[in-house]
């Protein structure tokens, strides 16, 4: 991680001083960068490490920054990871240009080594997760999710790109196409299991996490409130989702909400959708031989699902 770190810095590097200003403040607010990680013990559990792995790694960075970028845009959020955003301090005309700059950078690193499968998974997961934030957007008009269309719009935002890190990392380190496709299965069932996780730190379940309530205050409809909605009569449910459509700028209604969502059940449902994916993940992983890097895949698994923020 170290010697990435230091290549990440340099495939980011500019001539341009405001965008260098930029790719420095974003560099220096990095998150857990799980995501790299993922590719380098997927390399590792399915052959060597190589440099291409490194190039991989940094691929799917510069797609994930950017589209954190441009999340920002679209959500209109002035904070990142406790940090102002890009958005926040330089406007949306650069924040979006910056976004641009850091998924071309990404690309033209894949073309200039000519590591074209690399490039291949991680453009099929930027176009995922470009549809599942369209349907997501499209569906909150409504508030007309089912379960299946969450598990669709989760795969194509979330777990899409947690898919690549392990596709390219065994891809990078000269896997053949089953294990390939069986490292990207993996990932996907991660990143479906990772996604919950996250939902369920909306409801306060865990001590520390994201701010309560903020998926209600923006109208997304996440598993726990699904299944609560598809328990409730029909009054109730009519009353819910006038609660989340017209007042969820309401701290006192949204607590009603959360209240009636940890009434009807939706926490533990959700919970065991979340364990569900997490052991499909580890079935998958167990089909791998045994290796250092192997047993980390499965401690980092555990350590997203475990989390407490």
């Amino acid at each position: 991680m170290e010697e990435f770190e230091s290549k990440f810095r340099v495939s980011m590097k500019t001539k341009v001083l405001l965008l260098d200003k930029i790719m420095n403040y974003i560099v220096k607010r990095k998150g857990k960068q799980m995501r790299p990680l993922f590719v380098f013990l997927s390399a590792g559990a399915c052959g060597k490490i190589a440099e291409s792995t490194f190039r991989g790694a940094a691929l799917i960075e510069l797609v994930h920054t950017a589209s954190l970028v441009h999340d920002d845009v679209v959500d209109n959020a002035n904070y990142r990871r406790g940090f102002f955003s890009v958005n926040a301090l330089w406007k949306n005309k650069i924040a979006v240009l910056v976004g641009d700059f850091l998924l071309t950078r990404g690309l033209f690193l894949a073309l200039e080594h000519k590591d074209y499968e690399l490039l291949g998974i991680c453009t099929q997961a930027v176009k995922e997760m470009s549809e599942g934030e369209l349907m997501q957007m499209e569906k909150a008009r409504h508030l007309d999710i089912s379960e299946d269309i969450y598990y669709d719009i989760i795969r194509q935002k979330t777990a899409s790109l947690i898919a690549s890190c392990c596709a390219v990392g065994a891809s990078s380190a000269g896997a053949s196409p089953y294990e390939i496709e069986m490292m990207r299965k993996f990932g996907e069932q991660v990143g479906m299991a990772f996604q919950i996780k996250d939902d369920l730190f909306d409801y306060g379940e865990e001590e520390i996490g994201k701010p309560l309530g903020i998926d209600i205050k923006e109208k997304k409809m996440t598993l726990p409130l699904i299944y609560a909605l598809s328990q409730a009569s029909w009054l109730e449910k009519r009353k819910m989702i006038g609660l989340v459509k017209n007042e969820s700028e309401n701290p006192k209604k949204v607590q009603e909400v959360i209240a009636f969502v940890k009434k009807s059940g939706g926490i533990e449902y959700a919970r065991a959708a979340m364990d569900r994916y997490y052991h499909l993940a580890l079935e998958t992983l167990s089909a791998l031989p045994d290796s250092p890097h192997k047993t980390s895949l499965r401690l980092l698994v555990q350590y997203t699902i475990e989390r407490k923020n």
